[in-house]
């Protein structure tokens, strides 16, 4: 199975960071870029960023690391990707997500209340009818609509990658993923979500490649500061920080190693450490690119 490594970018690299952060990855050879959606920040959009990123690369595949879904029409997002794929065949890499991490932000992908969830399973039949078929008509709950097309449709499947850590999200990974990338969860507990995804794909009828399962990590070289610690025990209460976060370069060679062993092949590492990002980089060539194969 492949393993790949590529970069996250959070709500901290502005535009006028990113062009620069894009060419020095299409030159260093790193395999990929993953853009956060941070709504009420300086980052750019994820899809904006992905066109920008996609229209001065050769090489480089781009990433939404994860993109809101609920919210959004899906058959405008579809035409979106489509149009990508179009433009940058078999570099766009789309992963969504049920809700906004900030919850300051999740008023502007508005939902029905309570209903979010089956927005989110409705939106993504109706994702995936529209980038494989030819022309479809759709009656759902929350959507209904005839001879949609978005053309040109890619010309090899788009994969669909999911976010979430909950029961509920792995049975919805199962049913309509094509990969999952996980966040702030041990090695042990992504190993249990692999299984359980897996199992669900099986219940559906489906299966999911062996390597489409991944994990974003951060990496605090330097020491985990206070901060971190508190956001990760935020997200996994029951977790020590130092089981999902890497305070080295070390560190994070032995959790890659632990998901390594749990199954998962993909990556995305965020730096949070005092170093310029530069420096991060260098160092993301030197230690992560051995590692590939």
């Amino acid at each position: 199975m492949k393993i790949r490594i590529g970069v996250g970018l959070g709500a901290e690299t502005s535009p006028a960071e990113l062009r620069g952060i894009v060419d020095r990855l299409e030159a260093a050879g790193i395999d990929s870029l993953w853009l956060s959606e941070h709504v009420y920040s300086d980052g750019v959009d994820p899809f904006i960023g992905m066109a920008h990123a996609l229209a001065r690369t050769t090489r480089l595949k781009v990433g939404t690391s994860v993109a809101v879904l609920p919210g959004r029409h899906p058959v405008l997002v579809a035409k979106q990707l489509a149009s990508l794929a179009a433009l940058t065949p078999k570099r766009v890499l789309p992963v969504f997500g049920l809700r906004p991490a900030r919850r300051s932000e999740r008023d502007l992908f508005e939902v029905p209340d309570g209903r979010r969830a089956d927005v989110f399973d409705e939106s993504l039949r109706l994702l995936r009818s529209v980038l494989s078929r030819e022309s479809v008509d759709f009656a759902g709950e929350f959507f209904k609509l005839d001879g949609v097309r978005v053309g040109p449709r890619p010309a090899s499947p788009l994969d669909i990658w999911l976010g979430g850590s909950a029961p509920a999200a792995f049975r919805r990974i199962g049913r309509y993923g094509d990969g999952w990338l996980g966040s702030f969860l041990p090695p042990a507990d992504a190993l249990a979500a692999r299984e359980a995804i897996e199992s669900a794909a099986a219940e559906a009828g489906r299966e999911i490649e062996p390597d489409h399962y991944g994990m974003s990590l951060l990496l605090a070289d330097g020491g985990i500061t206070p901060e971190l610690a508190a956001a990760a025990r935020a997200r996994r209460p029951d977790a020590d920080p130092a089981s999902i976060l890497a305070a080295s370069w070390p560190d994070l060679h032995r959790l890659l190693d632990a998901y390594i062993e749990a199954g998962l092949t993909k990556f995305v590492v965020y730096h949070r450490g005092p170093q310029p990002f530069s420096e991060f980089l260098d160092a993301f060539v030197t230690e992560l690119l051995p590692r590939q194969n």
